[in-house]
C-alpha cells in the first residue's frame, strides 16, 4: 500500500480562498470587470457559492497588490486608471510582452500553436458576428495573448505579465467593449493574425512587431475615448 500511494505523488491542496482569488484574477485580467466597477463581498460570496471568509482572503490579496481597492463604505472597487498610469503600464507592456512574443517564436511547440489558433479563431468569430458577445471577445483576446506568453516556456516572465494584466485588463473594456463596430474594425483581428503567423514561422522580429502594433493600437484608442483620469 505505501508504495502504491507513493506512485500517486503529492496532491495539490487548494483552499477556497485560493480558488476565489484565481477566479477574480481571471475576471480582472480578461477585462470582464471595468474600472470603477463596484462589488460587495457578500454578492461575490453568494455568486460563487462560498462563505465570506474565502472572499475576504482573496480580496485582501488583490487589494494588497493594488488590483482592487476598498472604499470607505467597505465596498470593493476596480481601481480607476489615470492617463499617466496607463501610459506607464503601456510602456512596460511594450517592452516585456514584445520580448515574450519574440521568445515564443523561438520556443513554441505544436500544442502552443494549436492553442493560439483556437483563441484567434474565437476572437475572429466574435468580431465577424452580427451580434458579437463582448465578454467572449475580451476573454478570447486574453487567452490568445497568454497562449503566446506561455509558449516562451518562461514561467517567471508569464508571472510578470500576469501582474501587468491585473492592472491593465479592466481598461480593455474601453476598447474591445466600446462597440460592435470597434470590435470589427479596430485592427485587433489583423494584429492577431500577424502575431500567430509570425510565431508559427519562427520570425521573432515580426512577432514582436505584431504584438507591439496590437498594444499600441488599443492604447491609442483607449486614450482617445477620454475615459482615463487626468
Amino acid at each position: 500500500m505505501p508504495s502504491a500511494i507513493a506512485q500517486i505523488g503529492r496532491l495539490e491542496r487548494v483552499t477556497l480562498g485560493e480558488r476565489v482569488h484565481t477566479e477574480l484574477r481571471d475576471l480582472l485580467m480578461s477585462g470582464e470587470l471595468a474600472p470603477g466597477q463596484k462589488m460587495s463581498l457578500r454578492s461575490v460570496a453568494e455568486t460563487l457559492g462560498v462563505s465570506m471568509m474565502p472572499v475576504r482572503e482573496a480580496v485582501s490579496r488583490l487589494v494588497a497588490d493594488q488590483s482592487l481597492e476598498v472604499l470607505p463604505n467597505r465596498a470593493v472597487r476596480v481601481p480607476l486608471m489615470t492617463r499617466a498610469r496607463f501610459r506607464e503600464l503601456t510602456t512596460v507592456r511594450l517592452a516585456v510582452e514584445g520580448f515574450a512574443a519574440e521568445q515564443a517564436s523561438r520556443s513554441r511547440a505544436e500544442s502552443d500553436l494549436a492553442a493560439m489558433r483556437r483563441f484567434e479563431e474565437a476572437f475572429l468569430s466574435e468580431a465577424q458576428s452580427p451580434d458579437p458577445h463582448a465578454d467572449r471577445a475580451v476573454r478570447a483576446n486574453k487567452e490568445l495573448h497568454f497562449a503566446v506568453y506561455r509558449a516562451t516556456g518562461l514561467p517567471t516572465l508569464v508571472g510578470i505579465i500576469e501582474g501587468l494584466w491585473l492592472k491593465i485588463g479592466p481598461v480593455l473594456n474601453f476598447d474591445l467593449k466600446a462597440s460592435p463596430e470597434r470590435l470589427r474594425t479596430g485592427g485587433a483581428t489583423e494584429h492577431h493574425r500577424r502575431l500567430v503567423a509570425a510565431v508559427n514561422a519562427g520570425d521573432g522580429d515580426a512577432a514582436r512587431k505584431a504584438l507591439i502594433d496590437d498594444i499600441e493600437g488599443a492604447a491609442s484608442f483607449i486614450e482617445s475615448t477620454g475615459r482615463l483620469l487626468d
